[in-house]
């Protein structure tokens, strides 16, 4: 059933093309069928994707355009105007698509450790995709590099690789704060489950002291009960 007359519809949409300049279809459909999911949404939206946090409206935007080149996601083409906006240049979009292309092709690690490791004894795995990384930044910073990386990984599930990417950003001294927006941007394009599983990998790595935290990640990881219904109904998969 339609939630409210025509002109309030109107309304709310005008309230969120204010905002971001633009409009897409399911804002309608919200704004029909359900105006508080619409304002939720969008509030989300904002905090996720417009509201200044801790990286710079550079640097989150160059991890926006890795993330949408890796999910195939064609129609958040404003990102690439809020790019060029805050000055990034065609050469940093060229090294945006090369960061990105290496990061989906890097399956091949994460194929070798799952599949070979026990032929291949002589290959830290980990250590030869830690260096390619490093590699392919070419010009971008690894502060910025990196975190591009794990939201790629994040967002396409490759969970051996966000390990080895979480683990470089402690190695390289990357603000665990800037090396979380990163991965939170991949929530919307890479799907809110992925977001999740992401955040248990960095526990896990946490928990079992292949990075040190800070105090306050370190708090987050001593908590107990972070394993969803299963664990707290005791079944198990």
């Amino acid at each position: 059933m339609a939630t409210g007359d025509n002109a309030e519809i109107e309304a709310r949409l005008q309230a969120v093309r204010a905002k971001r300049g633009y409009l897409l279809p399911h804002h309608g459909l919200l704004a029909i069928t359900s105006p508080a999911m619409l304002e939720a949404y969008d509030h989300a939206y904002t905090e996720l994707a417009i509201a200044q946090r801790v990286l710079s409206p550079h640097d989150r935007e160059f991890v926006w355009l890795a993330i949408l080149i890796a999910t195939d996601e064609a129609l958040a083409t404003h990102h690439i105007a809020k790019f060029q906006g805050a000055g990034g240049t065609d050469a940093e979009v060229e090294a945006a698509i090369r960061l990105t292309a290496w990061a989906v092709g890097a399956r091949a690690y994460a194929f070798v450790q799952e599949h070979w490791r026990a032929h291949l004894p002589g290959i830290d795995v980990g250590a030869s995709y830690r260096a390619a990384l490093a590699a392919n930044a070419g010009d971008v910073k690894l502060r910025i590099a990196v975190p591009a990386a794990a939201a790629v990984h994040a967002a396409r599930g490759d969970w051996f690789l966000l390990e080895q990417a979480i683990m470089m950003a402690y190695a390289r001294e990357v603000p665990e704060v800037e090396l979380a927006e990163a991965i939170s941007l991949m929530m919307f394009p890479g799907s809110v489950p992925r977001f999740v599983e992401a955040a248990g990998v960095w526990l896990g790595l946490i928990r079992a002291r292949r990075v040190t935290p800070s105090p306050s990640f370190a708090a987050w990881a001593a908590l107990e009960g972070q394993g969803g219904f299963d664990e707290a109904s005791g079944k198990t998969r």
